[in-house]
């Protein structure tokens, strides 16, 4: 085959392989123990009641479920989306919720919309490697603060905006059991940012996939909920409670983002799957999700525990690591000056993965950090 000199967008050169989606191939190796992606557990999954649904939704209303749909999304389901989001605190009717491909296709619809080149978004250090990919396509530049284990620094958040020659677009955050740290930003400081995001107009984009998988202590309430409501974007997906594989997420916003944030969709796929979206509807109609994810938090909390407890017997003293209430993460600090790079190749030849600190960085620092995910590994 002839080589060819593309030219690509720059854009298209400013994109970079995710080390997660590396480590993901590995799952194909039945050899390898892997400790990386925030994959779940499959044996975990609902089949029955999932294969019961498909059943029903083929059965009753096939031909409508196998045709195109709105782009904002099926209506009896972002009305579910909507009265389930009052329980963090959150006011939204259906004209506030539009479906998407998982979590990640809204953010990359949320940067699509906010973002022009040049543009600064606040982040927290470490963050969500799939958000930094996307603020790199759309060419902005981070305004990265560190968090510790209540989430982000917030008299550091306060002097940045004081202090910056120019405002953010954005302001980004995981603030349930972060992916990648694990921790979870209290209620003070949660006040505080709604406080500072409305002083400044900074849209929050409050990316929340795990607040469900809860297993100790009392949940907090959405960053929607508070004063800063109207200026807050919330992400949300079933990828984690239900099944990745249907590809299903949602965006919680004002009506005049979510009608930006669809005709952003339109151009891109037309609509999320019209048949995903009614099977999901009806196992969650048929009353599932609930019982579901309460079994989920009883075995994550099994293997969250199991981790927690082995890293107390083996790893040597000067090694730190967080210990959420939740989620599907451990955040791992190395002594300075030694590598988690270094030590993933020697894991490898073991027969081990996990995804070093460093990916999860704005700067390429944090080369003494790990990520660990107890998800889709067994107690043993």
């Amino acid at each position: 085959m002839n080589e060819h000199n593309w030219i690509f967008s720059k854009a298209a050169n400013r994109m970079g392989s995710s080390i997660i989606r590396e480590i993901l191939k590995m799952l194909e190796t039945k050899e390898i123990i892997s400790l990386g992606g925030a994959v779940p557990d499959p044996k975990l999954f609902p089949l029955k009641e999932i294969s019961e649904a498909t059943h029903n939704v083929l059965k009753n209303n096939g031909a409508e479920a196998l045709q195109y749909s709105s782009t904002q999304g099926y209506l009896p389901l972002r009305k579910f989306i909507a009265k389930r989001a009052q329980k963090q605190g959150i006011k939204a009717t259906a004209e506030n919720v539009l479906i998407t491909n998982g979590s990640q296709q809204g953010l990359d619809l949320v940067c699509k919309i906010f973002i022009n080149p040049g543009d600064t978004v606040v982040t927290e250090q470490p963050t969500y490697l799939g958000f930094i990919q996307s603020v790199n396509t759309y060419q902005a530049k981070f305004l990265s603060l560190p968090i510790d284990e209540d989430g982000l620094q917030v008299d550091l958040l306060e002097n940045a905006l004081k202090n910056h020659h120019e405002k953010p677009v954005l302001l980004y955050l995981l603030p349930n059991f972060q992916n990648p740290s694990g921790v979870t930003l209290s209620l003070a400081r949660r006040k505080e940012i709604a406080r500072l995001a409305q002083k400044h107009q900074i849209p929050i984009l409050e990316d929340d996939p795990y607040s469900e998988l809860h297993y100790y202590g009392t949940p907090l309430p959405s960053l929607k909920s508070f004063k800063c409501a109207d200026i807050t974007i919330t992400l949300g997906t079933i990828s984690k409670t239900i099944t990745p594989g249907h590809r299903l997420g949602w965006v919680i916003a004002d009506t005049e983002v979510i009608k930006k944030l669809a005709l952003a969709k339109q151009a891109t796929d037309l609509h999320t799957s019209t048949f995903a979206q009614w099977v999901i509807y009806e196992f969650c109609r048929q009353g599932h999700m609930d019982k579901h994810i309460k079994y989920l938090c009883a075995e994550y909390a099994k293997k969250r525990n199991a981790m927690l407890s082995a890293m107390e017997k083996y790893f040597p003293a000067d090694i730190k690591w967080t210990k959420p209430t939740g989620g599907l993460f451990v955040w791992v600090s190395l002594p300075v000056g030694l590598y988690s790079t270094k030590i993933l190749k020697d894991c490898i030849e073991n027969k081990v993965a996990f995804v070093p600190g460093s990916a999860f960085y704005t700067d390429g620092s944090g080369n003494n950090t790990l990520r660990l995910s107890f998800s889709n590994v067994s107690i043993e």
